[in-house]
């Protein structure tokens, strides 16, 4: 019964990150700096309550290498090239929306990779579902003008390698991070992160973190709630299901973020948004179907 509720419940909480990510932004931290600073205490906190519980750590230096490298492509890459280009300028919602390519591309290498079998209906549901999403876009895109075009092309661009990264990050973790503790395996997978982010961040940020009542906040939400919640609900998906079903979700996330901005930042959503968010949960729903 409660596996029901999980899907929706970690739509819920992982399009939250794009909220946060602004809300980083907004109190003048640095994004990458943050993100570096959260990998650290989720890791540390995971750890300890691993060690506490008594899981089992990994025995061999190629289990360590797997957590390690599925850490840096789920978290490093993906979260990092995201927030990087909210920081850059890029709202919220479009980053959002890139991300939700992810379902397609990870539909489309599902087969090559992993031998997942899809079914007609599943793919059905993941063109809709795609559709969907750019018809939530295009409003947004259509409102810049030329001159403002090329500022996107980066902050897109960084956003692209981070949806490439979490897709990529998913395979592995259904390949190579299947059995072992989640709990401890999450932990290694925070080292790795924090070992990759740290030394970028130093590269491109003046490491600046305001130390007040709205950072804290955005910290503790990050740690418990994304980095310790929704990454273990996605990784016992991930274990459960099929890696195609799982980032299929995923299509529920922009319009999820959407509201959320609205509520939140008082962003507006036109018609032509709102049918294509009702677009994205029929493709989701289709996708999803056993």
């Amino acid at each position: 019964m409660l596996d029901r509720f999980i899907p929706a419940l970690f739509v819920l909480i992982w399009s939250t990150g794009w909220i946060v990510g602004k809300y980083v932004v907004v109190v003048k931290a640095d994004p990458v700096t943050f993100l570096a600073l959260r990998y650290f205490t989720a890791g540390l906190l995971i750890a300890a309550f691993a060690g506490i519980v008594g899981a089992k750590w990994p025995q061999t230096r190629a289990e360590w290498g797997h957590a390690l490298v599925a850490g840096i492509l789920l978290h490093a890459v993906y979260l990092g090239g995201v927030w990087w280009a909210i920081g850059a300028g890029l709202p919220a919602g479009i980053s959002a929306l890139i991300a939700a390519v992810q379902p397609l591309l990870t539909g489309l290498l599902a087969w090559p990779l992993l031998r997942e079998r899809i079914s007609r209906v599943n793919a059905l549901g993941i063109l809709i579902g795609f559709l969907g999403v750019l018809a939530v876009l295009a409003p947004r895109v259509a409102g810049l003008s030329p001159a403002e075009l090329p500022a996107f092309a980066v902050p897109v661009a960084v956003n692209l390698v981070g949806m490439l990264g979490v897709t990529l990050g998913t395979f592995y973790q259904k390949r190579h991070g299947a059995t072992g503790d989640l709990r401890s395996v999450t932990a290694i997978q925070y080292l790795g992160a924090f070992v990759v982010t740290l030394p970028v961040a130093w590269l491109i940020e003046p490491m600046v973190i305001p130390w007040t009542i709205e950072s804290l906040y955005a910290l503790l939400w990050s740690v418990l709630v994304l980095s310790i919640g929704a990454i273990s609900l996605m990784l016992l998906m991930i274990r459960r299901g099929a890696v195609s079903k799982v980032a299929s979700l995923i299509y529920l996330v922009p319009p999820t973020a959407a509201v959320q901005a609205w509520l939140m930042f008082g962003e507006t959503l036109t018609p032509a948004q709102i049918g294509g968010m009702a677009l994205t949960a029929l493709g989701v729903y289709l996708a999803t179907r056993k």
